[in-house]
């Protein structure tokens, strides 16, 4: 059972593999913590790190009651990951950073300068990113720009993991998949104020990226996803419905055509293909509208069975004391 708390800043960093850059990145988070003179809390987040990482934490959340480990059954991806740092929490904003040093933690006091101005969430933006050109920068840009055009949330870069919150945006948002670089797009939906700021990008000093081509693919996928909810998931009808209406009405004018030269003209119709075109829109138009009916019902059983989680957690290491300042 997670204990109630309370402070002001909750950071929710998800690990896997990143056994080399822990300490730093331990000690880099706590110089700037104290310069923003504010209650804070540490979460890490294990996500099946099969490397030394686990035994670094512990090791780190021993010496700082600040600093809470949760640990994941396996590897359930960066969005669960999050998505069990964010239950977790308990501060009145979260911020979210990658584990591998590439984020710099002095751009937090900016970040929370920007969220007092009365956003909602303030998104980073890595305008001189330390990555490859070809292979991980121009995939980037290419994909920022499809995602702000499909989701008419502009920002340069969506796939930034350092980004601040306040607490009622990531408690009214439910991931899944890769949807963790969509939240912006889902926040806004749902009249959420956004703003990007500019942060410090920094090359990668131990190991290796965990990005690759089968997580594009999901991305590209998960896109498609966040479109439909955000513009149909409650009425899915709507858009079912319109294929199914066009593709019905389509094989009935093809009919009315067909059935005025048979009784009207006295042409034979039986070998003619249109007759097998119209019969088969009609058809696929009422599998249209039936599967769309099938489809609002499942959008009613999903809302009401909402709570599913999409990880699972073997052990917390956390102190019984309360968050201070220091």
């Amino acid at each position: 059972m997670m204990k109630k708390r309370k402070c002001d800043l909750s950071l929710v960093i998800p690990v896997f593999n990143e056994q080399e850059s822990l300490d730093q990145l331990y000690k880099e988070i706590t110089v700037s913590c104290e310069k923003l003179n504010k209650s804070y809390e540490v979460i890490f987040i294990d996500d099946g790190s099969t490397d030394d990482s686990l035994n670094v934490l512990i090791r780190l959340q021993k010496r700082d009651p600040r600093i809470c480990v949760i640990r994941l059954r396996k590897n359930f991806g960066q969005t669960a990951a999050l998505s069990a740092g964010f239950d977790h929490s308990c501060g009145d904003i979260i911020i979210t950073l990658d584990a591998d040093l590439q984020n710099d933690p002095e751009d937090f006091g900016m970040l929370i300068d920007k969220m007092e101005e009365g956003y909602d969430l303030v998104s980073g933006w890595r305008k001189k990113r330390k990555d490859k050109l070809f292979t991980r920068r121009l995939p980037s840009m290419m994909a920022n720009w499809i995602i702000s055009v499909i989701t008419r949330v502009k920002l340069h870069d969506y796939g930034c993991t350092l980004k601040a919150f306040r607490r009622e945006v990531v408690k009214n948002i439910n991931l899944y998949g890769e949807m963790h670089r969509f939240i912006p797009a889902i926040a806004s939906n749902i009249g959420i104020t956004i703003a990007e700021v500019e942060v410090n990008h920094r090359p990668r000093r131990h190991g290796k990226s965990k990005y690759s081509l089968m997580r594009f693919t999901k991305v590209v996928l998960d896109l498609l996803t966040v479109k439909f909810m955000l513009s149909y998931a409650t009425r899915p009808l709507q858009i079912f419905g319109i294929f199914g209406l066009i593709s019905g009405m389509a094989g009935g004018v093809i009919g009315a055509i067909l059935s005025y030269q048979r009784l009207v003209l006295k042409q034979g119709i039986a070998d003619r293909p249109l007759l097998l075109l119209a019969v088969l829109l009609m058809v696929v138009g009422f599998q249209f509208i039936t599967l769309g009916l099938l489809a609002e019902i499942l959008v009613r059983a999903y809302h009401e069975s909402i709570g599913k989680r999409i990880y699972y957690i073997r052990d917390i290491y956390e102190s019984d004391s309360e968050i201070g300042s220091d």
